[in-house]
């Protein structure tokens, strides 16, 4: 892993060549550390690009390295959609209730001082995000049911302990309202995965045979779900 030396501390980072990026970003979080990308650069111009921004990487490091990842704060992130986002929270004591909303970018909470405890705000994220599980996935749903012909009896959203989703013997799909952390490519893939259970109740070699006339590439997406915290 590349580094660099500011003063007596060494900053490691990765590089992430993103060719459609238009210019050069650096992130900092609890679990991939300091990742630049951007466009193809030697070695020597990463380095650089680090060093410019190295006091405020090492204020971003200590930062996430003392957030607890199941506190809300501001400064955490919350997982959406396959990518972390920065959480603001902004007291307003006219409120009674917790307000969240999304920007694309960062989620901001607004609350009143007396709701602002873990409790509170753990219960106001599940309901917003389980809310936009229905939103955001019914519609891929419809999507893949035009696209492959399978149908389905219902459709429901659950919590789901130690499964992103379920097909019943009468055809009932079920998905985890967990998987609106998923990135659209593994909720698509979660969504072909239950609806070929429609027509095959197991995992034989015809199952995935039938899987990959959607998803060519699912044994990939697959080993990508196994590798999701659930």
């Amino acid at each position: 892993m590349p580094s660099v030396e500011y003063g007596n501390k060494t900053i490691e980072y990765i590089f992430q060549e993103q060719k459609d990026l238009n210019t050069h970003y650096i992130s900092v979080e609890k679990h991939t550390g300091v990742v630049l990308k951007g466009s193809f650069l030697e070695e020597e111009q990463q380095k650089y690009l680090i060093l410019k921004k190295a006091r405020w990487i090492l204020n971003k490091l200590a930062l996430v390295k003392s957030i607890d990842t199941d506190t809300i704060v501001t400064g955490s992130r919350m997982q959406y959609l396959g990518r972390k986002y920065y959480v603001q929270l902004i007291l307003d004591n006219d409120l009674k209730k917790i307000k969240i909303s999304f920007t694309e970018s960062i989620f901001q909470v607004y609350l009143p001082e007396n709701l602002n405890t873990q409790e509170n705000l753990q219960k106001a994220f599940n309901k917003f995000l389980n809310a936009k599980a229905v939103e955001k996935i019914t519609p891929r749903v419809k999507k893949w049911v035009k696209k492959t012909g399978l149908e389905f009896q219902q459709l429901k959203f659950r919590k789901l302990e130690k499964r992103w989703g379920s097909c019943t013997p009468s055809n009932t799909i079920i998905l985890n309202f967990d998987a609106i952390q998923l990135p659209y490519s593994l909720i698509d893939y979660l969504i072909v995965h239950e609806l070929v259970h429609t027509k095959i109740k197991n995992h034989s070699k015809e199952y995935w045979a039938e899987v990959a006339k959607y998803i060519p590439n699912f044994l990939q997406l697959d080993a990508k779900m196994d590798d999701m915290k659930l």
